[in-house]
């Protein structure tokens, strides 16, 4: 095209102009290409925009039509730094409609970014963050979180939010100080860690963090980014650190521990070149085989660290679920009553709108 268009921006090929003076002159392409050394074909090109115009071809114009060199240099290289502002703003204007979709407050209220208010602003400050030359890369299904591209349930917007929250934990874990990975030593304090679901946030998790850093897994506790399906994460940065990344979301004491316990069992799995994601679309991610293996092993995992199945199989059996027998039973096996509550909605046993959820606990967890 020998004019470029967008918005109040227009750039003009230097062919733009040989156009009008051939009309001007009353020559044809053809007699054109005659008196510039070349094609019919090649001035065709040229005026239509296809081909840029080269210095000596610029000379060649120059004698034919009575100008001088460097007026054609002079649009040439109008037009290329008018192309260019264009480009930029058509990139511009589409990361200012990608960051309508992310919630920059999210990266703001957790002293990552600045807080600014111009889009343009926004986007080069989340560029830098998240390490993307373009936003436009959060947006693809097979960055960090991987996903069907045929899968209409998993829109654009969550697949920016979800590459985009585990960027963050990535980037956050790679700051923290840890022991070399430690797998036996980290089994053996499971017990440990078992025990702080009878303790308060504020109590447990500068513990939790101490002992996990020991063993080599730098945890980063999230909130929740909106429309972002990422429940964990687990990314190796080497072969002797382990970054376990999991959010707020629903705030419950049940979820949150499920989920922790839920991530260890895959960082004792070390796969060690995986980056594994627990993810609301466990059925849509792009999952292999192996993968999903992986994800009901580190459920199974879960379930029988915070509840032991032959003690659960007892309980369950006699069908006896008031609040006095699952506040018994979480005594007997030393765990928060809320677990059990919310594992026994998760099976069926007793419906989620029921009063024994004045068990389960409210945690405001975060950094």
């Amino acid at each position: 095209m020998s004019k470029v268009e967008y918005k109040e921006l227009i750039a003009f090929h230097p062919g733009y102009y040989v156009k009008d003076l051939i009309e001007e002159l009353g020559m044809t392409q053809d007699e054109l290409g005659k008196r510039l050394e070349t094609t019919g074909k090649y001035v065709s090109n040229l005026v239509n925009g296809k081909i840029e115009l080269t210095d000596e071809m610029a000379w060649k114009l120059s004698l034919v039509f009575n100008t001088s060199v460097n007026l054609w240099l002079n649009l040439n290289k109008s037009y290329k730094e008018k192309k260019i502002e264009i480009e930029r703003r058509i990139e511009e204007d589409k990361q200012c409609e990608i960051i309508k979709l992310i919630d920059y407050k999210f990266w703001v209220n957790l002293n990552l970014v600045d807080e600014v208010k111009k889009a343009n602003d926004k986007v080069r400050e989340l560029q830098k963050y998240l390490k993307v030359a373009s936003l436009e890369v959060l947006s693809r299904r097979d960055f960090l979180v991987q996903y069907r591209t045929a899968v209409s349930e998993v829109k654009d917007i969550n697949v920016i939010n979800s590459n985009a929250w585990v960027q963050t934990a990535i980037n956050i874990g790679k700051n923290i100080e840890v022991d070399s990975f430690d797998g036996k030593g980290l089994r053996a304090m499971l017990p440990n860690i078992r025990k702080m679901t009878l303790q308060a946030p504020e109590v447990f998790v500068p513990e939790l963090k101490k002992i996990l850093a020991s063993c080599g897994v730098a945890l980063v506790i999230l909130p929740n980014l909106k429309n972002c399906g990422v429940n964990g994460a687990v990314k190796w940065i080497r072969k002797d650190k382990v970054i376990l990344a999991i959010n707020d979301r629903k705030k419950f004491a049940d979820v949150f521990w499920f989920s922790l316990f839920h991530e260890l069992g895959h960082v004792l799995q070390e796969r060690t070149k995986t980056l594994i994601i627990s993810s609301d679309y466990k059925k849509l991610e792009k999952e292999s085989d192996i993968m999903q293996e992986l994800e009901e092993d580190a459920d199974i995992f879960a379930r029988n660290q915070l509840i032991p199945q032959t003690e659960y199989n007892e309980f369950v059996i006699k069908m006896n679920f008031d609040e006095y027998n699952i506040v018994e039973f979480s005594k007997k096996v030393g765990i928060h009553p809320g677990i059990i509550v919310g594992r026994l909605q998760k099976e069926k046993y007793i419906d989620y709108a029921t009063t024994l959820n004045s068990l389960k606990e409210r945690y405001y967890v975060s950094l």
